[in-house]
């Protein structure tokens, strides 16, 4: 029912059904249930404590309401930040959160309306008297010896408190070391079964170089068993030299070949075995982020130099490419300044073309009209719509020497104007064939050698470098050297700067943004639970045993498998954030209800952490089921999401090793602080008052019921 509620909300909102919902949608199943199971497992010990199934559903909706909202609230609160989140990395995340966000609320409602209906009307009678199958009785008898065993090495525990301390202190150097010292990626490439690259002829090579080309490039695709589809398109990169060529493959299911980086090193090797050709082919991840300058054709990333003087900018532009060559990680790098490109120079004589009356204006217009294949115009009709593009035939703008046989009109002829399409006009002439002149008569040609074209990035001269990396080698390594580099090539050109684009600016954005958009979600917890609580410590008490030993698990899990931070290792630990607090929030709700009944702190703290044990595990244990498929890597392109389910495991086991301990001394330390100390100011003073001194009244037990016979 959680579901469907939001679908229909993401159905309000114009969300589609795409990798980050599925995503959000399959992580929510882990913890959706949580709510429930807090709820039913009360309603169960209640029962077993001699009330009707009636009465302890009853009983349950006014005890665990509190504890229902403020696990939701809180979890919710979570996501916030990344909901608020500006520019790209906001338009990523906003989906996946919101999703999440409904998701969370949803059952939150659903746990505290018809939850209660459904335990009232469906649970069978628990009371004494009433048969029992046999695996419930040895389940129940094991789980009562669990517990047992739990209290007496809490008591244990609650007798050596100081070793808190020490064990939070190495979870705190546990956060410094492994953040500093995991490798860090934004999107792992994963083997989704598609790839794309490019083939890279010499500079100048003619169309029918590269249809030649084209056609071994095929053979040796073709010749390799792993891949299932594929083609080539040539003549058709915009930005780039004529002289490549698009490569795109669809490889056989997994089970049928070796992993994709394996099938790509072995195509890349038996192309480049053709002479004069150099290819580069990349896995296409499913999740994909091109912005700016990337090229994904010859490049996963990318990196953009610009500024006002071009020879400064192409200077820096080299010495680059010959710093980054020296660096191990990278499995190709190349940049879009392609400076050894047959050109033809044609040189206006100003002076002949005066005295001809033709205007540099009428030289410019014929050549763009006869060489740059120009729209003019659109034919409109009733089934279909044509370009005309103006041009000369191919045949006859093949050599140089074709340009001789192009005539310029000379000012003195009369001529009509008509408009074609915006930017463009097409001039038609009238009068006597005197009036055109012999385009050699006016120009003079040489073969120069130069650049291909002339790229720009915001206007300003830019040279864009292109590279990826060796499989195992982080982006973080990359960028690193990267910057390092640049900080020498400024030095000697200080007028050019530089960004990266593409996936590597929003890794840089992203990580920049990580410390801070886990402190704004754990403020945001802490401000929600501080409202509901009505307290300054509780919060603390909830949040900090549980979320430090949480991330230290997962980061460093990661680290145990070799695995990097990633985008998806990211929204893992998010969700460590909002999962692993329930814990705290389930004992430290119990613990103050018995405060308020009177009990001592100690004997509170104590018999809330055993009346909780069994739905703790209960929901962590749902938590863990819905990440470990994710851990085990089942599904396609697995691998690449395969960091998120090894942050949720790792986390929530570590985290729950320690905070089934740790807890109950924070707890009762920041209690004494509150007593000593908070109290004593009226505006931090707590609603929860325990009178020091007061006799514990010991475990309390539900008081049972005559049993009814049926």
């Amino acid at each position: 029912l959680s579901l469907l509620l939001t679908f229909a909300v993401m159905s309000m909102l114009g969300f589609s059904i795409n990798n980050l919902t599925l995503m959000a949608l399959t992580l929510a199943i882990g913890f959706l249930v949580d709510d429930a199971i807090v709820f039913l497992e009360n309603v169960i010990r209640r029962a077993e404590h001699g009330e009707s199934i009636l009465k302890a559903s009853y009983n349950t909706a006014g005890e665990i309401s509190f504890t229902i909202l403020s696990m939701t609230l809180s979890l919710a609160a979570v996501f916030i930040p990344l909901v608020l989140l500006p520019g790209l990395l906001g338009r990523i995340f906003q989906e996946f959160s919101i999703t999440i966000i409904v998701a969370i609320l949803a059952s939150g409602l659903v746990s505290l309306t018809l939850t209660p209906l459904m335990c009232a009307r469906i649970l069978g009678e628990r009371r004494a008297g009433h048969k029992r199958a046999r695996m419930e009785k040895w389940t129940g008898n094991f789980i009562k010896r669990v517990i047992d065993a739990y209290g007496r090495a809490l008591d244990k525990f609650l007798d050596r408190a100081w070793l808190t301390i020490p064990i939070l202190l190495v979870c705190i150097l546990g956060l410094w070391f492994f953040f500093t010292h995991l490798p860090f990626t934004l999107l792992p490439p994963g083997d989704s079964g598609f790839a794309r690259g490019v083939f890279i002829a010499q500079e100048g090579s003619s169309p029918e170089q590269m249809r030649a080309f084209q056609k071994l490039v095929n053979q040796k695709i073709e010749a390799d068993p792993s891949v299932a589809q594929f083609f080539t398109v040539a003549g058709s990169l915009s930005r780039s030299s004529s002289s490549q060529a698009i490569i795109f493959c669809i490889f056989k299911p997994r089970e049928q070949r070796d992993p994709i980086e394996q099938c790509l090193l072995r195509i890349q090797k038996s192309i480049n075995e053709i002479p004069g050709l150099t290819a580069v082919i990349t896995p296409s991840p499913v999740l994909q982020i091109n912005v700016g300058a990337t090229n994904q054709t010859q490049g996963q990333y990318a990196y953009t130099i610009s500024g006002i003087v071009p020879q400064d900018v192409y200077g820096a532009a080299n010495q680059m490419m010959t710093s980054l060559r020296g660096f191990k990680g990278f499995a190709s790098v190349r940049s879009d300044y392609y400076n050894s490109t047959p050109n033809l120079k044609i040189n206006i004589d100003r002076e002949r073309a005066a005295t001809y009356g033709v205007s540099t204006s009428a030289i410019q217009s014929l050549l763009k009209n006869a060489y740059s294949q120009n729209y003019v115009y659109l034919i409109k009709q009733p089934d279909d719509q044509y370009q005309v593009i103006l041009e000369v035939k191919d045949n006859e703008r093949a050599q140089p020497r074709d340009l001789d046989n192009l005539y310029v009109r000379s000012n003195t002829g009369s001529t009509i104007s008509q408009g074609g399409a915006p930017g463009n006009s097409i001039a038609t002439a009238t009068g006597s064939n005197a009036d055109l002149v012999p385009m050699r008569a006016v120009t003079s040609t040489s073969q120069v050698v130069g650049p291909q074209a002339v790229n720009h990035f915001d206007q300003f001269t830019s040279v864009t470098i292109n590279f990826n990396l060796l499989p195992g080698v982080a982006i973080g390594d990359a960028t690193k050297f990267i910057e390092d580099s640049f900080v020498q090539v400024h030095q000697q050109f200080p007028g050019v700067q530089a960004m990266f684009q593409g996936e590597a600016l929003v890794f840089r954005q992203l990580f920049r943004a990580l410390p801070l958009l886990l402190l704004a979600a754990i403020f945001v917890m802490y401000v929600i639970l501080g409202i509901l609580y009505e307290s300054y410590v509780h919060p603390i008490t909830v949040l900090f045993p549980a979320i430090v030993p949480a991330v230290v698990g997962g980061l460093f899990t990661l680290w145990i498998f070799g695995s990097t931070l990633s985008l998806y290792s990211v929204i893992g630990l998010f969700l460590l954030l909002g999962i692993v607090k329930k814990n705290g929030i389930m004992v430290v709700d119990f613990a103050l209800q018995r405060i308020d009944e009177g009990w001592d702190l100690r004997s509170a703290i104590h018999e809330a952490s055993i009346e909780r044990f069994r739905p703790i595990m209960m929901t962590t244990l749902a938590a863990l089921m819905g990440a470990v498929p994710l851990a085990l890597g089942f599904g396609q392109d697995a691998s690449s999401r395969r960091p998120l389910g090894l942050v949720i495991v790792g986390g929530l086991i570590f985290s729950q090793l320690v905070t089934l301990f740790v807890t109950p001394v924070i707890y009762l330390w920041l209690e004494w602080f509150q007593e000593h100390v908070l109290d004593k100011v009226p505006f931090l003073r707590s609603k929860h008052t325990h009178h020091e001194g007061e006799p514990a009244r010991g475990d309390r037990e539900i008081e049972p019921e005559p049993a009814t016979v049926h």
